[in-house]
């Protein structure tokens, strides 16, 4: 399991010991981007591997995954919680030789009415474009991640841009089993403006907006 981290001291207790109760879960990396709290000891306290990865979500993602060793390789948010079955989900989907990796059902706890049907998103995501936001817990085959050139190390939209790869190699698959995630980023930004800034932002990386340009977009106040 890789956690790329920034300053979520006070999320990581609770992500690890959940993801914990899965013991599927053989391995924990947390990819720290430069935290200036208690991010990096907290880990080392819990018993996780702790590296250091500059260059956004993405170069974090691609430096865990380069230093994983289990065969399966799930990416998961340091505010995302899995559930108990989270290991049996996976491995039911890896069943079939033809799935390459696959993301999670999502919910958000501590949301606001307006950001009900999370589920159903979830479903279109997938049945229509075949692709996982990165707070859905990615996973995948590790030999299959190598041979299509492991974890794209962008800024932005490295989840969109890694199921691209991975489709190429196979199938995805939706794993029967539900991660939580926290609606913090929707209430310090307001969730219609979130909302919006997401669409906008995706539409401009299907129009080729290079990802540096586009976390700018994302992360402009």
């Amino acid at each position: 399991m890789i956690i790329p981290a920034l300053n979520e001291a006070a999320e990581l207790t609770e992500t690890i010991s959940r993801a914990r109760l899965s013991p599927a879960i053989g391995e924990v990396i947390v990819v720290d981007g430069g935290s200036t709290d208690q991010t990096r000891e907290l880990a080392e306290g819990l018993g996780c591997r702790v590296l250091q990865a500059t260059g956004g979500r993405g170069g974090q993602l691609k430096a865990g995954a380069e230093a994983a060793r289990g065969d399966v390789i799930l990416f998961l948010h340091a505010d995302t919680w899995l559930p108990a079955e989270a290991g049996r989900a996976v491995l039911d989907c890896m069943r079939e030789v033809t799935v390459v990796g696959g993301g999670f059902w999502k919910v958000f706890r501590d949301g606001s009415w307006l950001m009900r049907g999370s589920r159903a998103r979830c479903a279109l995501r997938f049945w229509l474009g075949r692709r996982f936001m990165g707070d859905q817990a990615i996973f995948c085959r590790r030999a299959v991640l190598e041979a299509v050139g492991g974890v794209p190390a962008i800024p932005l939209m490295e989840e969109f841009e890694l199921c691209r790869r991975l489709r190429q190699a196979g199938r995805l698959a939706l794993a029967n089993a539900t991660v939580s995630t926290s609606a913090r980023r929707f209430r310090q930004r307001g969730v219609l403006r979130t909302y919006w800034r997401m669409a906008w932002v995706t539409g401009r990386y299907w129009m080729g907006t290079p990802p540096e340009q586009l976390r700018k977009i994302y992360e402009r106040e």
